[in-house]
Protein backbone atom coordinates (compact mmCIF):
# COMPACT_ATOMS: atom_id res chain seq x y z
CA UNK A 1 0.00 0.00 0.00
CA UNK A 2 0.99 3.53 -1.01
CA UNK A 3 2.06 5.89 1.73
CA UNK A 4 -0.69 8.78 1.73
CA UNK A 5 -0.17 12.22 3.17
CA UNK A 6 -3.58 14.65 3.14
CA UNK A 7 -3.33 18.33 4.23
CA UNK A 8 -6.14 19.83 5.41
CA UNK A 9 -6.07 23.68 6.52
CA UNK A 10 -7.22 26.67 7.39
CA UNK A 11 -7.03 29.64 4.48
CA UNK A 12 -3.67 31.64 5.33
CA UNK A 13 -2.20 28.47 7.65
CA UNK A 14 0.88 27.80 5.16
CA UNK A 15 -0.80 24.08 3.88
CA UNK A 16 0.19 24.60 0.58
CA UNK A 17 3.75 25.63 1.11
CA UNK A 18 3.65 23.05 3.76
CA UNK A 19 2.45 20.07 1.09
CA UNK A 20 4.59 20.79 -1.31
CA UNK A 21 7.79 21.56 1.01
CA UNK A 22 7.04 17.87 2.78
CA UNK A 23 6.41 16.54 -0.69
CA UNK A 24 9.80 17.47 -1.89
CA UNK A 25 11.59 16.30 1.24
CA UNK A 26 10.03 12.95 1.08
CA UNK A 27 10.27 12.46 -2.80
CA UNK A 28 6.43 11.78 -2.82
CA UNK A 29 4.33 12.98 -6.01
CA UNK A 30 2.18 16.08 -5.14
CA UNK A 31 -1.18 17.23 -5.49
CA UNK A 32 -3.48 20.05 -4.94
CA UNK A 33 -4.56 22.15 -8.47
CA UNK A 34 -3.74 18.93 -10.14
CA UNK A 35 -7.14 17.67 -8.88
CA UNK A 36 -9.18 20.89 -10.41
CA UNK A 37 -7.11 20.20 -13.50
CA UNK A 38 -7.99 16.78 -13.85
CA UNK A 39 -11.98 17.01 -13.34
CA UNK A 40 -12.29 19.75 -15.64
CA UNK A 41 -10.87 17.40 -18.47
CA UNK A 42 -13.09 14.35 -17.46
CA UNK A 43 -15.91 16.53 -17.34
CA UNK A 44 -15.35 19.28 -20.37
CA UNK A 45 -15.75 21.86 -17.87
CA UNK A 46 -13.52 24.90 -16.45
CA UNK A 47 -11.16 24.39 -14.17
CA UNK A 48 -12.78 28.23 -12.73
CA UNK A 49 -15.87 26.64 -13.24
CA UNK A 50 -14.85 23.48 -11.00
CA UNK A 51 -12.85 25.11 -8.32
CA UNK A 52 -15.38 27.29 -7.92
CA UNK A 53 -18.32 23.97 -7.10
CA UNK A 54 -15.20 22.63 -5.27
CA UNK A 55 -15.18 25.96 -2.98
CA UNK A 56 -19.13 26.00 -1.84
CA UNK A 57 -21.33 23.30 -0.21
CA UNK A 58 -24.01 22.16 -2.94
CA UNK A 59 -27.09 24.41 -3.09
CA UNK A 60 -30.40 22.95 -4.35
CA UNK A 61 -31.83 25.31 -7.45
CA UNK A 62 -35.22 24.80 -6.02
CA UNK A 63 -36.76 26.68 -2.82
CA UNK A 64 -37.97 23.89 -0.34
CA UNK A 65 -42.21 24.60 -0.31
CA UNK A 66 -44.94 22.70 0.45
CA UNK A 67 -47.25 22.68 -3.12
CA UNK A 68 -49.79 20.29 -4.69
CA UNK A 69 -47.32 17.71 -6.22
CA UNK A 70 -44.63 15.58 -4.82
CA UNK A 71 -43.38 15.05 -8.04
CA UNK A 72 -39.01 15.17 -8.15
CA UNK A 73 -37.70 17.67 -10.35
CA UNK A 74 -34.68 17.69 -11.91
CA UNK A 75 -32.09 19.58 -10.08
CA UNK A 76 -29.02 20.88 -12.38
CA UNK A 77 -26.80 22.70 -10.05
CA UNK A 78 -27.22 19.66 -7.62
CA UNK A 79 -26.45 17.13 -10.08
CA UNK A 80 -23.64 19.20 -11.57
CA UNK A 81 -21.89 19.24 -8.13
CA UNK A 82 -22.69 15.24 -7.29
CA UNK A 83 -21.22 14.70 -10.91
CA UNK A 84 -17.83 16.61 -9.98
CA UNK A 85 -17.47 15.15 -6.54
CA UNK A 86 -17.85 11.82 -8.30
CA UNK A 87 -15.03 12.73 -10.13
CA UNK A 88 -13.01 14.06 -7.43
CA UNK A 89 -13.17 10.86 -5.73
CA UNK A 90 -12.57 8.84 -8.72
CA UNK A 91 -9.46 10.35 -9.16
CA UNK A 92 -8.26 11.04 -5.57
CA UNK A 93 -8.34 7.11 -5.56
CA UNK A 94 -6.35 6.93 -8.32
CA UNK A 95 -3.91 8.94 -7.25
CA UNK A 96 -3.41 7.05 -4.44
CA UNK A 97 -2.81 4.12 -5.83
CA UNK A 98 -0.36 5.05 -8.29
CA UNK A 99 2.55 6.23 -5.79
CA UNK A 100 3.03 7.54 -2.28
CA UNK A 101 2.02 10.82 -2.51
CA UNK A 102 0.74 14.36 -0.63
CA UNK A 103 -2.23 15.54 -1.36
CA UNK A 104 -4.01 18.97 -0.37
CA UNK A 105 -7.67 19.32 0.63
CA UNK A 106 -10.04 17.84 -1.27
CA UNK A 107 -11.92 15.94 1.41
CA UNK A 108 -9.01 13.45 0.52
CA UNK A 109 -8.36 12.64 4.06
CA UNK A 110 -12.18 11.17 4.19
CA UNK A 111 -12.61 9.87 0.93
CA UNK A 112 -9.19 7.92 1.60
CA UNK A 113 -9.50 6.73 5.08
CA UNK A 114 -9.91 3.20 3.41
CA UNK A 115 -6.02 3.80 2.66
CA UNK A 116 -5.01 4.65 5.73
CA UNK A 117 -3.89 8.39 4.89
CA UNK A 118 -1.58 9.88 7.59
CA UNK A 119 -4.24 13.28 8.41
CA UNK A 120 -2.80 16.68 8.88
CA UNK A 121 -4.43 19.77 9.49
CA UNK A 122 -2.80 23.12 9.94
CA UNK A 123 -4.46 26.17 11.62
CA UNK A 124 -3.33 29.61 12.65
CA UNK A 125 -4.74 33.02 14.71
CA UNK A 126 -6.09 35.93 12.06
CA UNK A 127 -2.58 38.59 12.81
CA UNK A 128 -0.73 35.50 11.03
CA UNK A 129 -3.30 34.15 8.64
CA UNK A 130 -3.04 37.98 7.38
CA UNK A 131 0.58 38.34 7.07
CA UNK A 132 1.09 35.01 5.58
CA UNK A 133 -1.85 36.41 2.89
CA UNK A 134 -0.09 39.62 2.29
CA UNK A 135 3.16 37.53 1.90
CA UNK A 136 2.17 35.52 -0.53
CA UNK A 137 -0.08 37.98 -2.34
CA UNK A 138 -2.61 35.91 -2.39
CA UNK A 139 -5.66 38.82 -2.95
CA UNK A 140 -4.97 41.18 -5.45
CA UNK A 141 -7.16 43.87 -4.27
CA UNK A 142 -5.80 46.23 -1.84
CA UNK A 143 -7.96 45.02 1.18
CA UNK A 144 -7.48 46.90 4.83
CA UNK A 145 -6.73 44.23 7.53
CA UNK A 146 -10.44 44.31 8.75
CA UNK A 147 -11.32 43.06 4.73
CA UNK A 148 -8.91 40.60 4.42
CA UNK A 149 -10.06 39.09 7.95
CA UNK A 150 -13.46 38.79 6.29
CA UNK A 151 -11.97 37.14 3.30
CA UNK A 152 -10.24 34.33 5.35
CA UNK A 153 -12.95 33.56 7.67
CA UNK A 154 -15.17 33.33 4.15
CA UNK A 155 -13.46 31.08 2.63
CA UNK A 156 -12.55 28.76 6.02
CA UNK A 157 -16.33 28.93 6.25
CA UNK A 158 -16.99 28.21 2.71
CA UNK A 159 -14.14 24.97 3.41
CA UNK A 160 -15.95 23.84 6.40
CA UNK A 161 -19.32 23.77 4.63
CA UNK A 162 -18.30 21.73 1.54
CA UNK A 163 -16.07 19.41 3.93
CA UNK A 164 -18.95 18.72 6.43
CA UNK A 165 -21.65 18.20 3.94
CA UNK A 166 -19.91 15.53 2.18
CA UNK A 167 -18.39 14.00 5.47
CA UNK A 168 -20.84 14.28 7.86
CA UNK A 169 -17.69 15.42 9.64
CA UNK A 170 -16.37 18.62 11.79
CA UNK A 171 -14.07 20.17 9.56
CA UNK A 172 -11.06 20.64 11.74
CA UNK A 173 -12.02 18.52 14.57
CA UNK A 174 -8.82 17.11 15.58
CA UNK A 175 -10.29 13.74 16.37
CA UNK A 176 -10.16 13.13 12.70
CA UNK A 177 -6.86 13.91 12.07
CA UNK A 178 -3.09 12.04 13.21
CA UNK A 179 -1.47 15.35 13.56
CA UNK A 180 -2.72 19.44 13.93
CA UNK A 181 -0.19 22.10 13.55
CA UNK A 182 -0.61 25.85 14.62
CA UNK A 183 1.56 27.96 12.37
CA UNK A 184 1.03 31.01 14.16
CA UNK A 185 4.47 33.00 13.97
CA UNK A 186 5.97 29.46 12.90
CA UNK A 187 8.59 29.26 10.11
CA UNK A 188 7.14 26.40 7.85
CA UNK A 189 10.25 25.51 6.36
CA UNK A 190 11.51 24.22 10.03
CA UNK A 191 8.14 23.14 10.55
CA UNK A 192 8.15 20.85 7.38
CA UNK A 193 10.97 19.32 8.10
CA UNK A 194 9.98 18.71 11.60
CA UNK A 195 6.81 16.67 10.41
CA UNK A 196 9.38 15.22 7.88
CA UNK A 197 11.88 13.43 10.71
CA UNK A 198 8.23 12.71 12.75
CA UNK A 199 6.97 10.49 9.44
CA UNK A 200 10.16 8.46 8.62
CA UNK A 201 10.25 7.73 11.81
CA UNK A 202 6.80 6.46 12.01
CA UNK A 203 7.00 4.49 8.23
Amino acid sequence: MNKIITISREFGSGGREFGRRLSENLGFAYYDQEIVQEIAKRTELSEKYVQQVMSHRPISSFPIHIGRSFRMMADPNMDQSQNIFREQCSILREMAAKSDCVIVGRCADYILQEENPFRVFLYADMPSKVKRCREKNYEKEELTDRELERRIAAVNRRRAEYYEYYTGQRWGDRIHYDLCINTTQTNIKRMTAAVTRLFAAQS
